[in-house]
């Protein structure tokens, strides 16, 4: 028997979220109901207040309510309910979640879910889910349902939706997960100009017993690993793409965010750290790319994506920014240098090739860098520069090991 948390604004959607619970039930689990809303009082009964959930952050919830302003209920309880259900997910005290919303009910549930760990069942039927929804599921493994009618009192149409969303999550916490020996994760960071490097190095890592999980460095990808190293599911870090920061630090479409590079840190585990691709920055179509950059040095890589070579100054900064992430690991960290390419394109004869802008990209790792730091007169995907990639990871791992062994 599972506890299923069932979380909402049981004053405006409380015969709904009822209704599932009730369908949960029949299938021999546990509910709490916990109430987010910041209306008028709860039209069914909760196991949890709004008060409770407010608790988490020292939500001063009494006088919010009187200030009668939607968005900042919304907001503010949206935080509550994230720290919340985090605190309780992490002591086992729920075992999946369900919600149903419009778009603030969305807004409060999906906050509150994304702080959940990856693998933790989570739904939300949704009249919103359509179209871009990135905003509610970041990286998280959030199911979108959507409601059909409105989510506003029972009809024929939403009994229907609203019992096959409580059969789902009762599915997904009655699913036997496999007991079975797991390879330990390797998570590396991969992008077209990288991907010889990324697969020669996955092979000897495979070979050598790891699972290696490989993330596209489309700042979407990058969050995702930085979300799965951080859960700490993964023993190490090959990350042979850092592009994203080039698209942080310039303003292209593919940026991480500021927070790129910090899992490993957190995490606390051994990582490779390369400057692949940092020669280049995204945009969309040509005439995507703003103004000041006109006439900087460009690669149409399709009628979709511009290319825009990153200059010296820019790769200065990037050297800095790729030195100082990795001197905040404090497990064993490697920065290696591929001196004669860092991309398909930066190669010799190519059109992103462009020897000072790189020199200034190594020297300013070298100066900042207080992890070790090992050039190779090596293109980022020569084969002998892939199999240095994995077995500097490996030879990382194996101190590690011998040092929590001592």
């Amino acid at each position: 028997m599972a506890t299923i948390a069932v979380l909402g604004t049981m004053d405006s959607k409380g015969e709904e979220h009822a209704f599932v619970a009730s369908k949960i039930r029949e299938r021999g689990h546990k509910v709490c109901m916990i109430d987010l809303g910041t209306g008028s009082a709860p039209v069914v009964n909760v196991d949890v207040t709004r008060y409770e959930v407010a608790k988490s952050i020292d939500l001063d919830l009494e006088s919010l309510i009187e200030a009668a302003d939607r968005g900042d209920c919304v907001r503010a309880m949206s935080k509550a309910a994230a720290a919340f259900m985090k605190a309780k997910v992490e002591v086992g005290a729920y075992d999946a979640v369900i919600s149903l919303g419009g778009g603030g009910g969305t807004s409060l549930a999906s906050a509150a879910m994304r702080e959940l760990p990856l693998g933790f069942p989570k739904i939300i039927v949704s009249t919103l889910a359509s179209g871009n929804t990135a905003h509610y599921l970041g990286t998280k493994d959030i199911t979108l349902m959507p409601s059909i009618v409105d989510v506003a009192g029972l009809n024929r149409i939403s009994r229907l939706v609203f019992s096959r969303a409580a059969s789902a999550i009762c599915g997904m916490v009655e699913t036997k997960l496999s007991s079975g020996e797991e390879a330990p994760i390797i998570v590396a960071s991969m992008f077209g100009n990288t991907t010889e490097c990324v697969n020669q190095a996955k092979s000897i890592l495979e070979v050598a017993g790891y699972e290696v999980l490989v993330f596209h460095a489309t700042g979407t990808g990058g969050k995702a690993m930085e979300d799965l190293i951080e859960s700490g599911m993964v023993c190490a870090v090959l990350d042979i793409t850092t592009t994203e920061w080039a698209d942080e630090l310039v303003g292209g479409t593919l940026a991480a965010g500021p927070t790129r590079l910090d899992a490993m840190s957190k995490a606390n585990i051994p990582a490779i750290v390369v400057p692949g691709c940092l020669d280049m920055v995204n945009f969309g179509e040509r005439a995507s790319v703003p103004d000041k950059y006109k006439n900087r040095l460009f690669y149409q890589h399709n009628d979709q994506v511009t290319l825009m070579r990153t200059d010296r100054e820019e790769c200065e900064q990037l050297g800095r920014i790729i030195a100082e992430k990795s001197n905040a690991n404090a497990a064993l960290t490697k920065i290696l240098l591929p001196l004669k390419s860092i991309s398909v394109i930066s190669a010799r004869g190519q059109l992103f090739h462009d020897e000072e802008a790189d020199k200034a990209l190594f020297q300013a790792i070298k100066d900042h860098a207080k992890v070790e730091v090992e050039a190779f007169e090596f293109g980022i995907n020569d084969p002998e520069f892939a199999r240095r990639c994995a077995i500097e990871l490996l030879a990382l791992l194996d101190q590690n090991k011998s040092s929590k062994a001592v």
